[in-house]
């Protein structure tokens, strides 16, 4: 073969793998990363992270001085003058055109702290928008680990159940060859080609579980022909457990829920200053500059512009605090109580929840080492059925009760080191460390 017809076969493969999905081996934390890049579940989190930050930049405008500017121009009609009692009336001549131009600018230089505590809120409130964006970062990523470990233990099945396939078929080869030879009853044949059934109806199964669970996580992290293969070495990457009041203070210090209600309860003090202002006076810095025309004042009017200006300190009072705000405060009081005593249930809860997980945790330990026990003595007693079986020394029925548990045994083993994997990530997903 020539180096061109290799070119060309080489390009062919090439071309021809292009088509078909990409296995590819991706690791928990990678995936996190491509979540976080590419999950439409997260995109209006982060929008809403950039709203809140404009607001703050809005609540800071109260600092900034106002200023109105106003112009028009009109049409006066003559003025009708006459006695006191509507009698002798005579027509009062008045230029009909008419303008007026205002300039008026006023600066708060006290307010009370109502302006520094909205500003104070609106910060509070991205803190807010920030934390309901890793409270949900954090829902999707266990959810990703739900799918993601649901693949694992599915594709573990999978090939559990091909190598009981394979040896199924051996073991049918070997019955038919002896029904042949009428050693063997043709209804043995059956039930054995029965459990081959079964056993390739399952495995059907778990591979449209696979197909399905392969989609969820690729839609999710933005991937397109993509057969994701899970890490193999995940449980030896796995941390230690380390103890309860590890995991207690790590939910404490990183729960969402705990410190929303924090902020919450930041917010409503902020927003008790800002009524506790209305008891006290602004203060500002006006001037203005007017131009009108014509003087409307004088009889007869004087048809000229007459152009005015000031500059000074303004003083506003509400009166009506003095008797309105009292029950305000009193409502920002209670409301002040009533986040704190939420703020005491989620933390026990959260507790009560760390406490249950790190019990369940440690459990999925003792629940491996028994499962390998399990698969342990199930592979002895298949050798030895088996054994037995070959020389006619037991029954059909004990062959599939062999296979049957041997294929259990090694099921619920795999179940147990995926069960060690769910646990901790739950671990991490409650002490909002995921």
């Amino acid at each position: 073969m020539n180096k061109i017809s290799l070119l060309i076969m080489l390009l062919c493969a090439a071309l021809w793998n292009t088509g078909a999905y990409a296995q590819k081996i991706i690791t928990i934390d990678e995936m996190f990363a491509l979540a976080d890049q590419n999950s439409k579940s997260l995109r209006h989190y982060s929008t809403g992270i950039n709203e809140a930050h404009e607001a703050i930049n809005v609540a800071k405008n109260a600092r900034l001085p106002e200023i109105d500017l106003s112009l028009s121009v009109s049409f006066l009609g003559d003025g009708y003058l006459f006695d006191r009692n509507f009698t002798n009336g005579i027509t009062a001549p008045i230029p009909h055109f008419g303008n007026n131009f205002a300039l008026e600018v006023s600066q708060v230089i006290y307010s009370g702290g109502a302006i520094s505590s909205g500003i104070a809120i609106a910060k509070l409130q991205e803190e807010n928008a920030r934390l309901d964006f890793d409270e949900n970062r954090n829902k999707v990523h266990f959810q990703l680990v739900g799918y993601y470990l649901d693949l694992y233990k599915q594709k573990n099945l999978l090939q559990v159940y091909e190598q009981n396939i394979e040896q199924t078929r051996q073991v049918l080869q070997e019955i038919r060859l002896k029904s042949t030879e009428g050693i063997l009853l043709q209804n043995d044949v059956t039930r054995y080609e029965l459990l081959l059934a079964n056993l390739e109806l399952a495995c059907t199964q778990i591979r449209n579980s696979v197909t399905i669970l392969n989609n969820n996580l690729t839609t999710m992290l933005g991937l397109s022909d993509t057969e994701i293969e899970p890490d193999k070495n995940i449980i030896s990457k796995i941390m230690s457990a380390e103890n309860e009041e590890y995991w207690t203070n790590i939910a404490e210090q990183n729960s969402t829920a705990l410190k929303k209600l924090s902020l919450a309860t930041q917010i409503t003090e902020q927003q008790q200053k800002i009524i506790k202002a209305d008891r006290l006076p602004k203060i500002a810095l006006v001037a203005g500059d007017f131009l009108d025309g014509p003087i409307t004042m004088e009889v007869p009017p004087i048809n000229k512009n007459f152009n005015y200006w000031f500059v000074g300190v303004g003083l506003k009072y509400k009166l009506s605090s003095l008797y309105q705000t009292q029950k305000s405060i009193n409502q920002s009081k209670f409301a002040i109580q009533r986040t704190k005593e939420q703020y005491d249930e989620v933390q026990e809860q959260a507790e009560l929840a760390v406490k249950a997980n790190f019990i369940k945790f440690l459990e999925t330990y003792e629940q491996l080492k028994t499962q390998q026990k399990s698969v342990e003595l199930a592979n002895q007693n298949y050798a030895v059925v088996s054994n037995r079986y070959k020389n006619d020394m037991a029954l059909i029925t004990d062959m599939l009760d062999a296979s049957n548990a041997k294929l259990s045994a090694e099921v619920q083993l795999s179940n147990a080191q995926i069960n060690i994997i769910f646990n901790y990530y739950k671990l991490l997903y409650i002490s909002g460390t995921l």
